[in-house]
């Protein structure tokens, strides 16, 4: 089990259950993914595309060429474009809230 399936487990088991993100919602925004490896040869940008068209961008890189392994430098790059989606996705979900409690 991933450690973010572990912490909304446990989220979960200890019955939080405000407004909040879950890696499902996140995974559910992403309709697209484009991996692109930059000429250095050490490079990898993967682009995921939103369901409102918007992209956010990762990247993963090794040091040394030698290093490099495309189904790692992919998995890493995903990764770190996943983890900017929790911060757009928390913005809106705030954001949300806060317009809410404004017009009650």
């Amino acid at each position: 089990m991933s450690n973010e399936k572990q912490i909304e487990q446990e989220i979960q088991d200890k019955g939080l259950n405000a407004p909040r993100l879950t890696p499902d919602l996140i995974d559910g925004v992403i309709v697209g993914e484009t991996y692109t490896n930059l000429p250095d040869g050490r490079t990898v940008i993967c682009q995921l595309t939103l369901k409102n068209g918007f992209t956010v961008d990762g990247k993963s890189a090794c040091v040394s060429k030698d290093n490099f392994n495309q189904e790692i430098g992919n998995k890493i790059a995903r990764q770190n474009a996943r983890e900017k989606i929790w911060e757009l996705e928390g913005y809106l979900l705030k954001e949300s809230l806060y317009q809410a409690e404004l017009n009650k």
